[in-house]
């Protein structure tokens, strides 16, 4: 009876010698004891989710008029693929995540099967034939970049470069970089992964506050960087990096996320991790009920077919050349829970903020009818088209998150097996012609510079990163010459940060390239040149400073990010200027500020003495230093800052944005922002304003300050015992591995994505109502997932605990007999909370 549970009803015509096949591989794949006994479990009447041969699934597949899907691997060659690479030979590293929910429970998952195979195609013929196993024995493996000398491997909480010395194409060494490449603790959906060598020559990540790069010795650099995005991180031609999260399909850095780092006192930076779009709608060719929460009318239409995007992931701009060119200035984006890869184009504003929209109207680029398809990574590959990486499984949600309504839906589609599948397909097109197969890894560094002009991303990035590592500077000269003459602005920028990546980038070309048409180059020429900035090379500061009224948004950003490189003695006269001309863009005005790490108090009252009566041009500046001041803590400067909002001789767009510098961050309703040492009298004088704007903006900044004598409205906080402490110390690192991610590791949240956890109502509300909100999740605009099946009672009591008492929060310590207590009580609960329902809540 059990041979049927992965078949469809049969069709006429279908051979049987086919269904025997079929069925040895599913027992293969997914053991003889898993593939026979499931069927027994499943409710009387389910209907079975079909799996199909790579040739049924392929004829499965529907994609918009001209382009169609190709094999490139399948299982056996691959199984259970998340994410590849390429070497110089164009040979596929495939990360294996072979651990990953073997079933429902997803007990086992911890087992070291996970793999780093290296797929070929020995006979040209543009299929996978042949498969090696370059590293085994991993924990839930998720991210693999091919480099010169060794090849880096992410399998938190380590992040290996390993080698082959011997060239068998398998690992014989194992150096550790870091051994905080994520948490093996964690969910794999919010993990460290990524690994994608950016034009910049830094190896960016996704969901991991930091990047690498090959240093001038051939040992890995890193360097903290903003925790941004889920899953994956690409780039355009140019270099702009795109990331998304789950329901935020795409995100864009405007300007390099490193700078974020640079000043403490910025909470955040504009134009890193950039929404270019809202949630949109997606199309499936085909019913997809099990959906988590898909029983929300917001999820799911009423035909039964998501709605929106659920499981975005991978954004992917194309940049090959073997596909139209209509394509390009498009982002791809899989949406494994819909079984689909959409297209969304890019425009570029006028302001400098692009935005993204589907490409075609109540359709999808790619989708499948077959619910097993799972697009769970996008590449651009040597051959110039698209790679989709297809993980080929029932269930691709992780058991953190899964709901009971999907956990039923599993169970009656028979979708926890088989597992140990798994797809590699291409995207090509009538047009699509093959092209030369690669072989630089055996290229001299003179013939790998012609390659930094070649029509396709992947080419250009593979000769500038062969370059880079081999770090021979005989090519200099014809890097320069490429960097000033050639014809396509792609082949210039190239030839500049592979100049950057030899230490070969020298003033004199700098200075030139400053003037170049394209403003790619320019603002690269700029970013190029902070060493030489930092040094306080006037002639090039002078000649950089002309930028500032560049036409292009992306060269005035990049001077503003730059200028804060230069010797303290001339930087803020230099910022000044900058926040003078250009303050008016909220992105400059943040550079700005992270270039005065420690002076922005006196930076602001220079940017205020300057009686600018502009307020566009300037507020966003003033905003962003007075926030600054507030996030540094420092009661005095706080002091100095409510004295000058006070002062009533003061242009009164000053006055109201040094107020709204001074208040509780967007979304913050409660908890203390800081604590002064005396009453502050200009503030309480504003309160009381027959200026209804100004008395409203003071009455919040009130709010969130205290001071001695201040009346208290609130019972006093009780201090927590040296058990609760204790428990608040086991929160913090459980939130930092839990919930972090999501609501920022100061608790404000992140936009579109999850609420702020200051002076959150519901966090700080009676404890019955958040403990329920951990153990089955919460619907609502943005989505709280049930953590009860992952989280003990003492887990969940540490993480609230240090919820309730963090960032000026002052609620009730909760402990585990209490957790203990509800999850009894609610044993029976199997779908996330509503807000109505929580409000009812009193035990």
């Amino acid at each position: 009876m059990g041979k049927h549970q992965f078949h469809e009803p049969r069709r006429p015509g279908r051979p049987t010698a086919e269904r025997a096949r079929r069925f040895a591989l599913l027992l293969l794949f997914s053991g003889v004891g898993v593939a026979l006994g499931c069927r027994d479990r499943l409710p009387k009447g389910s209907a079975v989710t079909p799996v199909y041969s790579p040739k049924e699934a392929l004829e499965r597949f529907r994609l918009v008029d001209g382009y169609h899907m190709e094999l490139v691997a399948s299982e056996p060659i691959v199984q259970d693929p998340i994410a590849i690479d390429f070497d110089a030979d164009g040979r596929m590293y495939v990360v294996e995540m072979r651990g990953f929910m073997p079933n429902v429970q997803g007990i086992g998952e911890d087992r070291p099967v996970g793999r780093i195979v290296v797929a070929e195609d020995t006979d040209g013929d543009g299929k996978m034939d042949k498969s090696t196993v370059f590293a085994d024995s991993l924990v839930l493996p998720r991210a693999v970049k091919v480099l010169e000398h060794g090849v880096l491997v992410g399998a938190p909480p380590n992040l290996w470069l390993m080698r082959d010395t011997t060239g068998d194409l398998r690992a014989d060494t194992r150096e550790l970089i870091r051994d905080d490449f994520g948490d093996p603790k964690g969910n794999p959906e919010h993990n460290a992964n990524g690994l994608f060598w950016g034009i910049d020559n830094w190896i960016h990540t996704a969901n991991y506050p930091g990047q690498f790069r090959v240093g001038t010795d051939g040992k890995i650099v890193f360097r903290k960087t903003a925790d941004e995005g889920q899953w994956g991180v690409a780039a355009d031609d140019y270099g702009r990096l795109y990331r998304n999260s789950n329901e935020d399909p795409l995100r864009a850095d405007l300007i390099a996320s490193h700078y974020e780092e640079r000043n403490p006192a910025l909470p955040s930076l504009r134009g890193v991790y950039e929404r270019l779009t809202a949630n949109i709608a997606v199309w499936p060719d085909h019913k997809t009920p099990a959906i988590n929460r898909g029983y929300r009318e917001i999820t799911m239409r009423k035909d039964s077919s998501l709605a929106h995007y659920t499981s975005a992931g991978s954004p992917t701009p194309y940049v090959g050349d073997r596909l139209p060119a209509e394509l390009k200035g498009s982002v791809f984006v899989t949406e494994s829970a819909g079984n689909l890869v959409g297209r969304l184009i890019v425009s570029e504003q006028d302001a400098g903020f692009p935005t993204a929209r589907t490409a075609y109207d109540h359709k999808e680029f790619l989708t499948s009818t077959d619910q097993r398809f799972r697009p769970v990574n996008l590449a651009n590959a040597p051959d110039g088209t698209l790679y989709v990486v297809d993980m080929y499984r029932g269930i691709v949600q992780h058991r953190v998150f899964i709901t009971g309504y999907l956990e039923q839906k599993i169970r009656e589609r028979g979708m926890e097996q088989p597992i140990g599948l798994g797809r590699i397909w291409r995207i090509a097109h009538t047009s699509t012609t093959r092209g030369e197969r690669p072989q630089l890894s055996a290229k001299r560094p003179s013939e790998l510079v012609p390659y930094l002009a070649h029509p396709s991303a992947w080419w250009r990035l593979t000769a500038q990163r062969l370059l880079v590592e081999r770090r021979d500077s005989s090519v200099a000269p014809a890097l320069r010459t490429m960097a000033r003459t050639h014809a396509d602005d792609r082949a210039r920028l190239h030839a500049l940060w592979t100049l950057d990546g030899l230490g070969a980038a020298d003033p004199t070309l700098l200075t030139a390239a400053l003037g170049d048409s394209s403003p790619h180059v320019r603002a690269a020429a700029i970013r190029i040149a902070e060493p030489i900035l930092a040094r306080g090379d006037a002639a090039f500061q002078t000649a950089a400073m002309r930028l500032i009224g560049d036409p292009d948004p992306a060269v005035r950003r990049q001077l503003a990010a730059s200028i804060g490189e230069l010797p303290p003695a001339t930087r803020a006269n230099a910022l000044l200027i900058v926040a003078e001309r250009n303050g008016d863009d909220p992105i400059v005005a943040d550079l700005v500020v992270s270039g005065l790490s420690g002076r922005e108090l006196p930076f602001l009252e220079r940017v205020l003495a300057s009686r600018d009566e502009d307020a566009d041009r300037l507020g966003a500046t003033v905003r962003s230093l007075a926030r600054a001041v507030v996030t540094s803590g420092d009661p005095a400067g706080l002091q100095r800052l409510l004295k000058l909002a006070g002062e009533t001789s003061r242009p009164r767009w000053q006055r109201l944005a040094l107020l709204d510098g001074a208040g509780r961050p967007e979304g913050q309703r409660g908890g203390v922002v800081i604590k002064l040492g005396a009453k502050p009298g200009a503030l309480l004088a504003m309160t009381t304003s027959a200026d209804t704007a100004l008395r409203t903006k003071a009455l919040h900044v009130a709010e969130s300050v205290t001071w001695p004598g201040k009346p208290v409205t609130t019972p006093p906080v009780k201090p927590l015992t040296a058990e609760e402490a204790a428990r608040f110390a086991v929160g913090e690192r459980q939130y930092a591995a839990t919930c972090s991610a999501c609501h920022q590791p100061t608790g404000t949240g992140l936009p579109g994505v999850a609420k702020p956890l200051v002076g959150s109502a519901l966090a700080l509300g009676p404890p019955e109502r958040v403990i329920r909100i951990l153990l089955h999740g919460k619907e609502g605009a943005m989505l709280m997932p049930p953590l009860g099946k992952t989280l003990t009672d003492d887990q969940i009591a540490a993480v609230l605990t240090y919820v309730r008492r963090s960032w000026g929060n002052a609620a009730s310590p909760i402990d585990a007999a209490a957790v203990k207590e509800i999850r009894g009580n609610t044993a029976d609960r199997n779908k996330p909370w509503t807000e109505d329902e929580l409000q009812r809540v009193r035990r």
